[in-house]
């Protein structure tokens, strides 16, 4: 049974900085594609960034490209995102996703086959 658990999450200043983490078991993870969504309330679930199985190719959001990195680490099946210069817009719950197959780093939901239950991320003012 694949499992995503996300952690990290928690409450900053604008201008701080806070890095998740996403443990992943169950898959073939050096093979995986890993990506983070985030979903604010009252708004759809969107992209934030992707990472192809290597690690030598990321993709970004517009909104956060420049501030937040993607990272893993395969010896230890996980997932990274440091967050830096954070805004009071970027609150929001922040999801883990892995695709079963390498698939580069898309931010297509549709490409990504298994979900983390999520971790929230407050930015305050």
């Amino acid at each position: 049974q694949v499992q995503l658990v996300e952690s990290g999450g928690g409450l900053v200043k604008a201008g701080g900085s806070l890095r998740l983490s996403c443990a992943a078991s169950g898959l073939t993870f050096s093979s995986s594609t890993m990506g983070w969504f985030r979903q604010a309330p009252g708004k759809e679930r969107e992209f934030v960034a992707a990472i192809n199985w290597s690690g030598s190719s990321t993709n970004y959001a517009y909104s956060v490209k420049g501030r937040f990195t993607i990272s893993r680490d395969n010896a230890k099946n996980t997932v990274y995102l440091q967050m830096n210069s954070l805004k009071p817009e970027d609150t929001a719950v922040y999801y883990c996703a892995a695709s079963r197959v390498p698939v580069g780093a898309p931010p297509a939901q549709r490409l990504y086959d298994y979900w983390g239950q999520g971790t929230q991320v407050t930015v305050s003012s």
